[in-house]
């Protein structure tokens, strides 16, 4: 078996003979993600004897990125893990991110309203701790935790001419106290090295009922990303996590599309306990097809 593979005995049983190659055979094998350690392939063996087994096989990502985290930009280039929403994202980017070896820093953002809101700008309820809690789509978050050698999306057009536009990737190499500076993994520039610094951004989401600003990096770590903003990316590897089922037309089209080949493509389910599934919900508007 692989060396990276680890057994463990279902009911404490053993197998009749110590020895360090058994025959088995595959009875049942799922995908698995568990907060501490990632996601890994399970299988139920069974020997000649007919003890089951339970193998847990840890997947390849994690050793592969410390591998190619200050190398070529190629590798998370390629690869990508999708969800439907941004808390899962955040989520697996945070674990990502405890995985990930080298130098880390925090950046605080600075937030206020904007003085153009005249009713707004003198409401003591809005205070900086009260904004700084503010998580919208579009807008970074108050507190970015950066690594050299993590993928970050651009949430904001800085220069389309030379490829910093919303939506593109990169890759950190440097981190200072105020800037950092990232090389470009995707679009017509891959391979410029270019300095980010921080910005006025405000939110486009007109939901909120003030006009508020925020001056921070104008990324977002990357490892994962939302289904939404995968459009129009190509990938060779891709990993659809759905803690939940998509929730608007065409979503889960557009997941399973981003990766160029099916060998390439990985999915996992799971329900609200964690637990593995087979299937999922897919979101489709009838009314659409009506007048087909």
């Amino acid at each position: 078996m692989a060396n990276n593979m680890q057994l463990s005995f279902l009911n404490e049983i053993k197998p009749h003979k110590t020895a360090w190659r058994i025959q088995v055979k595959i009875l049942h094998s799922w995908r698995f993600f568990m907060k501490d350690v990632g996601e890994s392939m399970e299988l139920i063996l069974s020997d000649a004897h007919g003890t089951k087994i339970h193998a847990s096989c840890k997947k390849a990502y994690m050793a592969d990125l410390a591998k190619h985290q200050n190398k070529e930009p190629k590798f998370f280039q390629e690869r990508a893990i999708l969800c439907p929403t941004n808390e899962d994202v955040e989520k697996i980017n945070q674990h990502m991110l405890d995985k990930l070896h080298g130098e880390e820093k925090i950046y605080l953002s600075s937030d206020s309203i904007d003085p153009s809101d005249k009713f707004s700008v003198n409401d003591q309820a809005l205070t900086p701790d009260f904004l700084n809690k503010i998580k919208v789509s579009g807008l970074p978050n108050h507190s970015l935790r950066l690594k050299v050698g993590c993928p970050v999306m651009l949430l904001r057009n800085i220069d389309p001419a030379g490829g910093l536009m919303n939506g593109t990737r990169l890759q950190i190499t440097e981190l200072y106290d105020h800037i950092i500076k990232a090389k470009v993994i995707t679009g017509d520039k891959v391979g410029r090295t270019v300095l980010l610094p921080r910005l006025a951004i405000t939110p486009s989401d007109k939901k909120l009922p003030f006009k508020m600003k925020r001056r921070q990096l104008p990324i977002a770590v990357a490892f994962a990303i939302t289904i939404n903003k995968s459009q129009g990316q190509s990938l060779s590897e891709v990993g659809i996590f759905l803690p939940r089922p998509v929730f608007s037309h065409g979503q889960l089209y557009v997941a399973i599309s981003r990766v160029t080949s099916k060998r390439g493509l990985k999915i996992l389910i799971v329900d609200d306990q964690g637990k593995p599934q087979r299937q999922t919900v897919n979101v489709v508007y009838k009314e659409i097809f009506q007048n087909l």
